[in-house]
């Protein structure tokens, strides 16, 4: 691992003008705009290089929060060393530039190499993000059928927009984004390989898949949505076939082949290949990997009260609770799995290598939109074909690969501890009252939190969207700046004054937002950091000493992974910590509450979810009483 990047994630802060969420539910255009896509993108900007003396002089100040003073002078010696007139960097700089001259966008291979194709630990947990809906009104089998009908018909709806290229243009202020993204999570899925995973796209095949996989007690089943008129099913006629398909699956001793996805993937690849050697595993294991997206009914659970519901649901989203319960009732390499429960739970996960978090968000926005709706189709009266069952001939070396599965999934559920908390306070409205960027105000609540804990600073990951440039994906804010370290050091100092307190919090929340606009303009520095060190493994050149400093791993030590994912709906997205020392936390400013889901490790003696979610809670408390106590000249 090149030890780059946070599992860097889900969502993003909003600069400027902001993401407009596009209201998509119908009217969904039934007419094709052959073309439109392509237009679209081909007028966008391409992705620039930072100028280097610029990358160079801000990693040097991100460094400043983060690390002792000796180091940073020792540091800022190599770095000088690095940009001199002449030296190595010039010439990596001019390769990145030659690159960025040649290609559609210099970044986004590299990117999705190392970020996840070649990242080998588990993408449960690891990578790919949960996602938590609010509790749906059912209670039983009956329910969770009807719903996951609808679900399904709300999926294809959307669906039909990629097809037809009419999917409205997203923005952010005035500048329209990249929709790349939206073309790739459905009918997509990651290959395990030996040494490097890769991602198929059956949507760009010439004879697009037509099915979907649903999973149900372990057993995977191929159902076609589309009628041969090629309409897409009806929520009534879904149900009919949801309805065989659990008929169908009544015994639950079947062996979770599901549960292979979920291993160390050296470990799953390698098993892999010792799984498809068989004819029938192989088309089984092909039909999943090509079908458009996949649907896990799963099981009842023992019932929780109303407040542990979204952590027990944040669970089962992110990696099924353990062999017991439902880990084995997913295909964690497909790219979009819905997750229903009998008691109403429901969410998504999503393999992380083919999008961020806000194109998916926006499908189930539509999606959730959808169910709520009567349905206004008329359903034909024709008898529907039989769902398939997919069959698997278990060896004993693919029963032991089974069992090994199972064991570091289980020992991997019992570590991870996460929590999802509603804070009820205040939401949006209270930061904008004051002139305040909410996400900057949140992040600067994240600084003060995680200082009262253990009276440091730490390296912050926030991920910011680059897809206002062509294929554009992630760069990094760096949240812990010397702006946000005055702030946090004073809050709590008894001989510093409210005003310059109140002042103080002001400059770190300025700052943040600076950095999130230099961010999503690409200027931010990781990524040019990185393309700078893969220029020197391209060209062959030993990595320059700036790329080995302590510091530079300490500045990719992310103990606080985090990441804003907005929505309409009343949803949050939870993933795992991305060092076995930090934290994950994501949230969803909502108008008058926030959703949070923290993470860490129970192994890790010095981290503690529910301390850093109380400390957060009472960050954002403290901070909203000292600016409402605080009379000011003017903002």
């Amino acid at each position: 691992m090149w030890g780059i990047c946070s599992r860097t994630l889900a969502g993003m802060a909003k600069p400027f003008g902001s993401i407009k969420p596009c209201h998509l539910v119908k009217p969904v255009s039934a007419t094709r705009v052959t073309g439109r896509y392509l237009t679209h993108q081909q007028g966008l900007p391409n992705l620039p290089v930072p100028p280097l003396q610029q990358t160079c002089e801000r990693y040097l100040a991100a460094l400043e929060p983060i690390v002792e003073v000796d180091e940073l002078i020792h540091t800022k010696e190599m770095v000088d060393e690095f940009q001199k007139p002449g030296g190595v960097g010039e010439r990596l700089q001019r390769g990145l530039e030659r690159k960025a001259g040649n290609t559609e966008n210099w970044l986004s291979q590299w990117w999705v190499e190392v970020a996840y194709l070649d990242y080998r630990l588990p993408v449960v947990v690891h990578s790919s993000p949960g996602l938590v809906l609010p509790r749906m009104n059912f209670h039983n089998k009956q329910g969770q059928i009807r719903f996951a009908a609808k679900l399904i018909a709300g999926v294809l709806d959307f669906k039909t927009m990629i097809d037809n290229e009419t999917l409205p243009v997203e923005y952010m202020g005035d500048k329209p984004l990249c929709m790349n993204q939206y073309y790739e999570v459905l009918s997509s899925c990651r290959i395990p390989g030996p040494k490097r995973d890769a991602v198929v796209n059956h949507a760009k095949s010439s004879r697009p898949p037509k099915h979907i996989t649903v999973v149900h007690n372990y057993q995977f089943f191929v159902l076609d949505v589309y009628n041969s008129d090629g309409t897409p099913l009806t929520s009534d006629q879904l149900c009919v076939q949801l309805e065989r398909i659990c008929n169908s699956a009544l015994q639950t001793n079947t062996e979770p082949i599901g549960i292979l996805t979920t291993q160390h993937r050296d470990s799953w690849g390698k098993a892999y290949v010792n799984l498809v050697k068989d004819g029938t595993n192989k088309e089984s294991v092909s039909a999943i990997q090509r079908s458009i997206f996949t649907v896990c009914l799963d099981g009842a659970m023992p019932r929780g009260s109303e407040d542990t519901y979204r952590s027990c649901a944040a669970v089962q989203m992110l990696h099924g609770g353990g062999s017991q319960w439902n880990s084995g009732n997913r295909w964690f390499d497909k790219t979009l799995q819905f997750i229903i429960g009998e008691d109403g739970t429901c969410g998504a996960n999503y393999e992380h290598a083919p999008a961020e978090g806000p194109p998916i968000v926006a499908l189930i926005d539509h999606v959730v939109e959808y169910t709520r709706k009567p349905e206004m189709v008329r359903t034909p009266m024709v008898p529907l074909p039989m769902p398939q069952k997919l069959h698997f001939n278990i060896t004993p070396e693919i029963k032991k690969d089974i069992e090994e599965a199972k064991q570091s999934m289980n020992s991997l559920a019992q570590d991870l501890d996460v929590k999802v908390i509603v804070f009820r306070h205040f939401g949006k409205n209270v930061p904008k009252t004051h002139k305040m960027s909410p996400d900057a105000f949140i992040q600067m609540a994240l600084q003060l939190a995680y200082y009262r804990m253990y009276q440091r600073c730490c390296a912050t990951y926030e991920s910011a969207s680059l897809r206002m440039f062509r294929l554009g994906r992630t760069d990094t804010i760096r949240s812990a700046s010397s702006a946000s370290a005055a702030f946090v050091k004073a809050f709590d100092d008894s001989s510093k004054q409210n005003t310059e307190k109140v002042d103080l919090m002001e400059k770190a929340v300025k700052a943040h937002r600076s950095y999130t606009n230099m961010a999503v303009s690409g200027q931010a520095i990781d990524r040019h950091l990185l393309g700078l060190k893969m220029q020197a493994v391209e060209e062959q050149l030993s990595l320059p000493d700036v790329f080995t400093d302590r510091a530079y791993a300490k500045a990719l030590h992310y103990q606080l992974s985090t990441s804003q994912v907005p929505s309409k709906t009343d949803c949050v997205m939870c993933f795992g910590p991305v060092v076995p020392n930090g934290y994950g936390v994501c949230y969803n400013p909502m108008n008058d509450h926030i959703n949070f889901a923290v993470s860490s490790f129970n192994s890790c003696k010095e981290t503690n979810t529910a301390h850093l979610a109380q400390a957060v809670e009472g960050a954002l408390i403290d901070m909203r009483t000292l600016l409402e106590q605080t009379p000011r000249a003017k903002l």
